[in-house]
């Protein structure tokens, strides 16, 4: 198999992306390491506001139906008051990477975040993840920038913005 074709999606079935339900952080917390191996930051960072408060906006790519489905990705995120589509977390479980799911989650985040009024998506990612520096390019986000003292924060992000069109 060529570079190139080993780059190119594989064809998803039988995933679907909608809504986060009632259940999904359990499911998510349940499969943590699935999604981000051993890193332990982002676990405290799954705040349940995104599960009631910014449900609306915030997406899960399902295998199977019900109440036994798996969650193969998800997008946690909300369109601020600034107008930008704010993208918290995208996610997608060990089993599930190429498929495409990353870029279908932020395809259907966008029409959501469009609906709802939003300018730009505005997403944040430490300076040396270069993978999802690279991720977000291929995604559109053309302004990269580098933040020091992020929020005051004391660490440094890279934030990273795209703006939309007008439908």
């Amino acid at each position: 198999m060529t570079g190139r074709a080993r780059d190119r999606p594989r064809p998803v079935t039988g995933i679907v992306i909608d809504r986060v339900r009632d259940g999904d952080l359990a499911k998510i917390m349940r499969d943590f390491e699935r999604f981000w191996g051993d890193r332990e930051l982002p676990r405290a960072l799954h705040h349940p506001m995104f599960f009631c408060e910014f449900a609306d906006t915030a997406l899960a790519a399902r295998r199977g139906t019900g109440d036994t489905s798996e969650i193969a990705g998800y997008l946690l995120g909300f369109v601020a008051p600034t107008g930008d589509g704010y993208i918290h977390f995208v996610a997608v479980r060990d089993d599930g990477r190429g498929l495409g799911l990353g870029r279908r989650l932020y395809q259907t985040f966008t029409a959501a975040a469009l609906e709802r009024g939003a300018a730009a998506l505005k997403a944040l990612t430490g300076p040396g993840n270069e993978r999802s520096i690279a991720f977000h390019r291929r995604m559109g986000f053309t302004e990269m920038t580098l933040d020091e003292d992020y929020a005051g924060s004391g660490r440094a992000r890279m934030v990273m913005r795209r703006p939309l069109a007008s439908p």
